[in-house]
């Protein structure tokens, strides 16, 4: 990272002899602006105020000293009547040391309008303070006064536009400027490198570190740190281990930015081993250090191993903590995040915003909507940058939770939108059922002239096959090619065997895998399989799942819906016979497992699961639910249980499934009318489906059930998916 003055000419002050005037003697040795008040007032006492010198000290202290106020500067630079170049220099350099380039500016102008000329300091000076909108609103104005008044030449003014116009993302600009500059040193290569970093052309740092060794310029530990991010982010071993030797070689005594710059390269490469031997030398370690070995072994998938630097460090920022959540996030540890964000909230760190799309991405995943609302909540409160990833991730949380009117609102008060928003609204539309909204809202990207993506085609198919809209679904599939250059992937494809399988069309869908200029995966033979266990084609499962097994022979999941079919058809000779294959190769069903969550907890069923707290008290209500369910016209429909015992037993296996416990729990931990909001793993099954309708009728209830493949809104006894799923 380069300093101000890296980049600025140094400031002299005018000589001096302080033996001759003690005020100056007792301005060098001032360290506040308490005291310097106490001078100031003292030498206007004694009629010392007017001099040059003193009054150069003075606004030279409130501007470069870290406890001087620019206020203070600005007075008195108000009340003296003959300005000088030095005290035009020195505000601007004050004004950048604040970080206030908008001042800097004002005060520039008004030097102009005053008739003073800039020299070689103004610009250097002016220009280090500002921010990416400040040098893009005034940088090539500047640019155009530097070679009016013959600026252009200067090393110490080349560097200061070449970091204006790298700031403002202007690189070519930045690099013209480089290039003409013959009297180059250390710091205008350092410049340049800087540039290229802070716009990602990672590739061009490393080619200008090459130009730069070729030319002979000896780097300084500046260049360094900016070429190793450079090779961190790229995860270029080969150049940063060779930047490590040279480092051995011309014996550079390390500092605590350099050895935390080579921890970072070393992590991101996975050289994990050659990391911690660093960290294990190092005199001196800071949470930068630390938190590069998280990072290092969270991108690995060591999250445990990272879990435990991340506890024995004896200092943890929010970079730190947001890693280590990061690194849950990522394996799907879901409540580990939430459980870590709550260890967060006690240490007292104050989360940002990259923090909450983890947050708020965990809670998406569990349903967890009254903690998404509390982190919207907490967002607002404590003004964590709201930015659009955050209103991206708050949209995609209330989708994935049901709640679609809270993630409509939130898009219609998102003060800006890009084309992850478009698409997180039409893909949750979509999952949520809402296939007419979903499309419509497809409309409106393309009339906004926001070009779609392959994620905003997933959404878009699946709204189609969701609501068996199949013309359309072509016709859609057809454009992504013709209309936006889009192939389609495996994804889409999936979505189009989904949308015709499911409205009964299997010649059609297997043509449609035959032709594929891919070969078909696991996936796509599923999205088929699960479309003749709806209309009971037999012949079609068995050729589907034959597939499948053949990629992944120990995929569970096939055989169960294969049973199914066999079930559904009364096929029990075939079902024993898949049974005892599962047997045989050990293969057992994947357990039905629901969440609920309530009162900010998320609680976990299983299927035939006993081991809640309060299990003794969902069974007795899962029996009272039956007597209510079947006085409404209530009967089990075993024709997806795939066991060949009788009715008795399938009925008492149906009644156990996990969507029924999480939904009795939730009758006895809420109050009237409250929503019932599910997360299953698996397919919803035909009888937990007719429940639940008859359930939100009967006890007049919102159920919000989120299966493996889409929601389901049941209200006053009916669906959202109108039984087509």
């Amino acid at each position: 990272m380069l300093s101000i003055s890296s980049l600025s000419p140094p400031i002299f002050l005018p000589p001096t002899n302080t033996q001759q005037n003690p005020t100056l003697a007792l301005l060098e040795t001032c360290k506040s602006m308490d005291q310097l008040k106490q001078i100031h007032s003292q030498t206007i006492k004694t009629a010392q105020a007017i001099n040059p010198i003193i009054q150069n000290s003075i606004i030279a202290f409130c501007c470069t000293h870290q406890t001087g106020d620019m206020l203070y500067a600005r007075k008195l630079f108000d009340t003296i009547p003959q300005l000088n170049p030095f005290i035009w220099n020195t505000m601007l350099k004050g004004y950048s040391r604040i970080y206030c380039p908008k001042n800097g500016v004002l005060m520039y102008v008004e030097m102009l309008e005053r008739d003073f000329k800039p020299d070689h300091y103004t610009f250097p000076f002016l220009m280090k303070g500002f921010t990416r909108d400040v040098a893009l609103e005034c940088g090539r104005e500047l640019h155009g006064h530097v070679v009016k008044f013959g600026f252009d030449s200067n090393v110490f003014v080349q560097n200061a536009l070449i970091h204006m116009y790298c700031l403002s993302g202007r690189i070519d600009m930045a690099h013209e400027i480089f290039d003409v500059n013959y009297a180059r040193d250390v710091v205008t290569w350092n410049v340049m490198i800087c540039g290229y970093n802070r716009v990602k052309k990672y590739d061009e740092t490393i080619k200008l570190f090459g130009e730069m060794e070729k030319k002979g310029v000896l780097p300084s530990s500046v260049t360094f740190v900016s070429v190793l991010s450079a090779c961190s982010k790229l995860k270029n071993l080969e150049t940063g281990m060779r930047l490590h030797n040279y480092f051995k070689e011309c014996k550079i005594e390390p500092n605590l930015i350099l050895e935390n710059a080579m921890i970072d390269m070393y992590a991101s490469c996975g050289e994990m081993d050659v990391a911690l031997g660093i960290l294990k030398k190092m005199k001196k370690r800071d949470v930068i250090s630390w938190t590069a070995v998280v990072t290092g072994f969270v991108n690995i998938g060591q999250v445990d191993l990272a879990r435990k630097y991340f506890d024995n460090m004896p200092e943890r920022d929010n970079v730190s903590w947001t890693a280590m959540i990061d690194g849950y996030l990522r394996l799907n540890r879901f409540k580990e995040v939430l459980a870590l964000f709550r260890e967060m909230q006690k240490a007292k760190i104050k989360p940002d915003g990259f923090t909450m799309v983890s947050i708020l991405t965990a809670c998406a995943h569990l349903g967890a909507l009254e903690l998404g609302e509390w982190i919207n909540t907490y967002i607002e409160k404590n003004k964590v940058k709201n930015d659009v990833f955050v209103g991206n991730a708050l949209i995609d949380m209330y989708f994935k939770c049901g709640n679609v009117e809270k993630a409509q609102r939130t898009y219609e008060q998102m003060p800006r939108m890009d084309k992850f928003t478009w698409t997180a609204m039409i893909v949750g539309f979509a999952i949520n059922g809402l296939g007419e909204e979903a499309l419509d809202m497809f409309s409106q990207m393309l009339n906004a002239s926001v070009k779609p993506d392959e994620v905003t085609y997933t959404g878009v198919l699946c709204a189609c096959a969701h609501t068996g809209k199949v013309d359309e679904g072509r016709k859609f599939f057809a454009s992504m090619t013709t209309q936006h250059g889009i192939e389609p992937n495996v994804a889409h494809y999936g979505c189009m065997i989904d949308l015709l399988g499911r409205s009964g069309n299997l010649i059609e869908a297997h043509e449609f895998i035959k032709n594929m200029p891919m070969k078909p995966n696991s996936i796509i033979w599923g999205a088929l399989l699960g479309a003749c266990r709806v209309h009971k084609d037999k012949d079609m499962a068995e050729m589907a799942a034959k597939q499948i097994l053949e990629l992944e022979p120990n995929n569970g999941a096939v055989y169960v819906l294969l049973c199914n079919v066999y079930a559904a058809c009364n096929k029990w000779e075939n079902l024993r016979e898949v049974r005892k294959m599962m047997m045989d190769r050990g293969i057992k069903k994947i357990p039905g497992c629901s969440l609920i969550e309530m009162n900010g907890v998320v609680h976990e069923f299983v299927a035939g699961d006993q081991s809640h707290p309060r299990s003794r008290e969902v069974y007795s209500k899962l029996d009272e639910m039956r007597e209510d369910l079947e006085l409404a016209g209530y009967s089990p429909d075993t024709s997806e249980v795939f066991l060949d015992i009788g009715e008795e037993e399938k009925e008492s296996a149906l009644h156990q499934h996990s969507e029924k416990l999480a939904i009795a729990f939730g009758l006895i931990s809420s109050g009237p009318r409250a929503t019932l909001r599910i997360i299953k793993n698996l397919r919803m099954c035909v009888d937990c489906h007719r429940m639940a309708k008859l359930v939100s009728k009967v006890y007049d209830r919102e159920v919000v059930v989120r299966d493996k493949t889409r929601f389901h809104h049941f209200r006053y006894g009916s669906c959202s998916c109108k039984d087509y799923w």
